[in-house]
């Protein structure tokens, strides 16, 4: 996982492991602060991260490739506001307590398929010893570095929440294009841990300063 991270990020470690996912967020009436809700946009979209560490203990995460469902968010990322954003295709149902959701990318190629149900409890297989120990852990990665449209810098962003509660989710089936990709992970260097629920959470984002790194592994 190292070798993925642009200096000078690191990974920051579990039991003495990596940490890395795909965050899938749903976006409703996204808009400037001073714009009215009702002209806000909603998208789906995903985010592919590795939890890091930098300059001694500050922590987020590098997230080496971002998915949209809106062609705002393809145009206008990395431009208008941090981050660049793939225009992918999303497949989503919701039939609480249970989620299904499905995405490829423009030429239909699959990014990811998982479904699965809320729980009650981690399963048993986890690095996580509890739930509110899980939550601390991804609630520390607030600050998001990415790609940008600048060779050796990346684009920094901040999520700031009102609340911030997880439910765990058991996991019926899992399948990701980028975690399977033996050219990045070598065959038994990547095993699924754990996923969580989130919803209704109010927040907001916020440009950071971006940041200087060594060369970018980019994510096809």
């Amino acid at each position: 996982m190292a070798a993925m991270l642009p200096e000078p990020l690191r990974p920051k470690l579990i039991a003495g492991y990596g940490m890395a996912g795909i965050c899938l967020i749903r976006l409703r009436d996204i808009r400037p602060r001073f714009v009215p809700s009702s002209l806000g946009i909603t998208s789906e979209n995903a985010a592919h991260r590795i939890a890091v560490q930098w300059n001694g203990d500050q922590e987020g995460v590098f997230i080496p490739r971002r998915d949209t469902s809106s062609w705002l968010n393809s145009v206008a990322g990395g431009r208008i506001f941090p981050g660049v954003h793939h225009r992918s295709r999303f497949a989503v149902r919701e039939e609480h307590p249970s989620y299904s959701i499905t995405i490829a990318d423009a030429g239909a190629s699959p990014i990811l398929q998982v479904q699965a149900t809320v729980a009650g409890s981690l399963p048993t297989s986890s690095l996580f010893a509890t739930v509110a120990e899980a939550s601390r852990f991804f609630e520390a990665g607030s600050v998001g570095f990415s790609p940008s449209r600048r060779p050796d810098v990346l684009d920094a962003l901040e999520l700031r929440t009102h609340a911030w509660s997880m439910e765990p989710l058991e996991v019926a089936s899992v399948a990701s294009s980028f975690f399977a990709d033996s050219s990045r992970f070598p065959p038994g260097n990547v095993q699924f841990d754990s996923a969580f629920l989130m919803r209704h959470v109010e927040h907001e984002w916020h440009s950071r300063e971006p940041l200087c790194c060594g060369r970018l592994r980019r994510a096809a």
